[in-house]
């Protein structure tokens, strides 16, 4: 085996983490969570289907509210937005300490309707809607922790709702995905291409 070419490659430094040095594609959610007689709306982009059955997790971490209220009430939201909502979503990530005031206001105004089937917020126009339980906490991962939930209802906006590989492309193209590209940029997605799996291939 052939080693690295270390003209192309330079090593990071490990006494911090890696995240803020470089790029990376991540999707972007809003976590909906009850707390107390108000309501609590927080955008992460650390999220990712826990497995292939209907579990879903993120990473936050106990300083926030948004770990100790679904720690308190056993649930939570996700709203997948669309790339017009990128204020909306920005505006949610308003700091709770510095503004503390302010805060309660920007998550009051933002552009929230009631789920389904829980006493939560949702980002209103988002094109995938998950109600989910809280499933396990996972501590430990330094400050932070992997909170995971079971989905319990989950709404897609028609247009998005996949029907057939062979119509992927047109779809995206009229239908777009956000992005989230870390650390601090977003993409709006409609060009894509069919990956080229191996014939009979099965997840």
């Amino acid at each position: 085996m052939e080693t690295m070419d270390n003209n192309e490659y330079t090593s990071l430094d490990l006494s911090t983490a890696v995240w803020d040095r470089i790029f990376m594609v991540a999707p972007l959610i809003v976590v909906g969570t009850r707390e107390g007689t108000e309501y609590d709306m927080a955008p992460k982009h650390m999220a990712f289907p826990a497995g292939f059955d209907n579990y879903f997790g993120f990473v936050c971490t106990p300083k926030h509210g948004t770990y100790q209220n679904i720690k308190t009430t056993k649930e939570f939201t996700v709203s997948f937005p669309l790339p017009d909502d990128v204020i909306p979503v920005a505006l949610s990530a308003t700091s709770r300490e510095e503004i503390i005031s302010k805060y309660h206001e920007v998550v009051s105004n933002l552009p929230v309707v009631q789920a389904e089937t829980m006493n939560l917020p949702v980002l209103r126009d988002s094109y995938l809607i998950f109600e989910c339980s809280a499933f396990k906490v996972v501590d430990g991962f330094g400050e932070n922790s992997i909170i995971t939930g079971e989905i319990k209802a989950a709404f897609v906006k028609k247009d998005y709702r996949r029907v057939s590989d062979s119509d992927a492309q047109n779809q995206l193209v009229e239908h777009n995905l956000l992005a989230f590209i870390a650390p601090d940029r977003f993409s709006r997605i409609s060009e894509t291409y069919q990956f080229p799996y191996p014939k009979d291939f099965r997840k």
